[in-house]
């Protein structure tokens, strides 16, 4: 039997991963359930395991694998036939496998989206340009809105599961809550990859990576030009 928060951490781990194919981080986890510290989030997490709930998985920091879901949950997604194993990956000085994603080709479950340009995910680059080419993109990772495509530039949100090199699928849109990760523009001339925080009447946009320290602004400098909704990497 599970506690309230116990289970609540569980799900936002899973519904997490099946919406956005983006690992939460301890301090989304943290503000997700409303908990003080991030030592709170440990001792979930320990609890969960204890009782068969998840496992972590050797060698990897932060790493957690969903074994089972509350039968309660489970029981209201009926029919079901199984369930597959979610996988939270963190990184401490290596990178996270990425989600695995399959790009049909010519396939009714594609939607073809056009990619931007490149945005920064680490030191300042020009805002975004013009758009470059299109992609496939599966319909099931996109959601209601309009979507594009960016290629990262950078490291500093690694420990988010984001890498140099990766395409980032965003909905287009100009709000964002507390802990998304946002394309942010900034003073109408530098674009940035990084997570939307409120530090009062000012703007955090805070990396995922320790080299990379949080930037604040006014919020008259800061434009939100769309959010986070999933990511594909290629491997040659």
């Amino acid at each position: 039997m599970l506690t309230r928060k116990q289970q609540e951490l569980l799900l936002f781990i899973h519904e997490r991963m099946k919406e956005s194919g983006i690992p939460p981080s301890f301090d989304e986890m943290k503000d997700a359930l409303d908990l003080a510290s991030k030592s709170g989030i440990h001792r979930l997490i320990t609890a969960l395991e204890e009782r068969g709930f998840i496992r972590r998985l050797p060698n990897r920091a932060r790493a957690l694998e969903v074994i089972k879901l509350p039968e309660a949950y489970t029981a209201s997604l009926q029919p079901r036939r199984g369930f597959s194993p979610s996988v939270i990956e963190g990184s401490l000085g290596k990178a996270p496998e990425p989600p695995k994603v399959q790009l049909p080709a010519n396939d009714d479950a594609s939607v073809t989206v056009p990619v931007m340009g490149r945005i920064a995910a680490g030191v300042p680059i020009s805002a975004i340009q013009n758009n470059t080419h299109e992609i496939a993109v599966p319909s099931q990772m996109l959601g209601n809105g309009e979507h594009y495509a960016l290629e990262v530039k950078g490291d500093s949100m690694i420990d988010a599961g984001i890498l140099d090199g990766d395409t980032v699928i965003i909905r287009n849109t100009s709000n964002a809550s507390p802990g998304e990760i946002v394309v942010a523009l900034i003073d109408d001339e530098e674009a940035t990859l990084k997570r939307f925080r409120r530090k009062g009447a000012s703007i955090a946009l805070e990396a995922a990576n320790p080299a990379y320290e949080t930037r604040i602004f006014g919020p008259d400098r800061v434009k939100i030009q769309g959010k986070l909704v999933g990511l594909i990497r290629r491997y040659h």
